[in-house]
């Protein structure tokens, strides 16, 4: 893009690299970002299953390791091919022949409607413009009674902010990464609004907030939304 800003370019060029660095590099920013990742998984154990799967916005992959229930299929989708790189690099040998790597935008998905049993984003909704069209296309392409599940970080809250400021942010700056202007470019809805549009459009989803548990934005981290997606059944033949 000729007119985009210098250090959004460095950012998304050495994106692949620095990710899991920044999040994972510290052992407590690992634990609180697996955190997510766990709590996002805690209501699938091994006896569950779900034929086919949708991770959206996987990046490298951090996610797929927290997923306890079993599939036949499951799809991992990034906008960014290298991560989806590092990401295929981090499989294992009980995903063998299960996994599919995908270069799409999170918003405009190439699935036909009702193609799956699981759609999981994991910090995603929060980088997206215009997030209800985005939840209209989840919902589109998921199975009547499929199962939407969405993990949002609780920015701009207080316990967000102070985290933040204790961990990635220092970690970034580290790495020479102009962190408040990315993280400004990079989170454009702040919670409160993916809070009211979730609610809006799934009124029976359950809700999960970390680590208070009150539904409080200020007192939280993270909070997991999963919803059972309500639509006409398919006709069969």
């Amino acid at each position: 893009m000729q007119n985009e800003d210098k250090e959004w370019l460095d950012y998304r060029a050495r994106f692949a690299d620095v990710y899991d660095d920044s999040n994972y590099g510290s052992p407590l920013q690992s634990f609180v970002m697996r955190a997510s990742h766990r709590l996002t998984e805690s209501p699938f154990g091994e006896s569950v299953k779900f034929n086919r799967v949708l991770e959206i916005g996987a990046g490298t992959g951090e996610h797929l390791a927290f997923v306890r229930h079993d599939f036949d299929e499951y799809v991992l989708t990034d906008m960014d091919a290298k991560t989806l790189e590092v990401a295929s690099g981090k499989t294992s040998a009980r995903h063998k022949g299960r996994l599919t790597f995908s270069v799409q935008q999170g918003s405009r998905i190439d699935a036909e409607d009702n193609s799956y049993d699981r759609l999981i984003a994991t910090h995603v909704l929060e980088h997206i413009y215009y997030p209800h069209l985005a939840l209209k296309e989840w919902r589109r392409v998921l199975k009547p009674g499929g199962t939407l599940s969405i993990l949002i970080p609780t920015d701009p809250g207080i316990a967000w902010r102070l985290g933040r400021t204790l961990g990635p942010r220092k970690s970034a700056i580290e790495q020479n990464i102009a962190y408040d202007y990315v993280m400004a470019r990079e989170h454009v809805n702040p919670c409160n609004n993916l809070v009211a549009l979730m609610r809006h459009y799934f009124p029976n989803a359950s809700e999960s907030w970390w680590p208070c548990k009150l539904a409080s934005m200020d007192l939280n981290l993270f909070v997991a939304f999963h919803a059972i997606v309500e639509k006409p059944e398919v006709p069969q033949g």
